[in-house]
């Protein structure tokens, strides 16, 4: 079993940053497609950012310009730079690995975004 854990979240002003990192505990992060997904309170679970094996990266548009996620392999970690944040980007964020049928999920990072 893949354990993912995620790390980084926290209270942020408007307009400020947070870099949230996700840790596999095997090596899958360079054969993984890795994601950070969101979701606030009442709201579905949402995909921000996903990158392949290959290193193609896709985000949502409602962060695009903003956002950066990116792969270390030899750390095994994932990470999801954030600018320029919103009040509406305020949501509990969660990394994801998927290969074929098999994915995982990390437990969560609170980001809260407000003055």
């Amino acid at each position: 079993q893949v354990q993912l854990v995620e790390s980084g979240g926290g209270l942020v002003q408007p307009g400020g940053s947070l870099r949230l990192s996700c840790a596999a505990s095997t090596r899958i992060i360079g054969s993984y497609a890795m994601g950070w997904y969101r979701q606030a309170p009442g709201n579905e679970r949402e995909l921000v950012a996903a990158i392949t094996s290959a290193g193609i990266t896709n985000y949502a548009d409602s962060v695009k310009g903003r956002f950066t996620i990116s792969r270390d392999n030899a750390k095994n970690t994932v990470s999801l730079q954030m600018n320029s944040l919103k009040p509406e980007d305020t949501a509990v964020y969660y990394c994801n690995a998927v290969l074929g049928k098999t994915y995982f999920w990390g437990q969560g990072t609170q980001v809260t975004v407000s003055s």
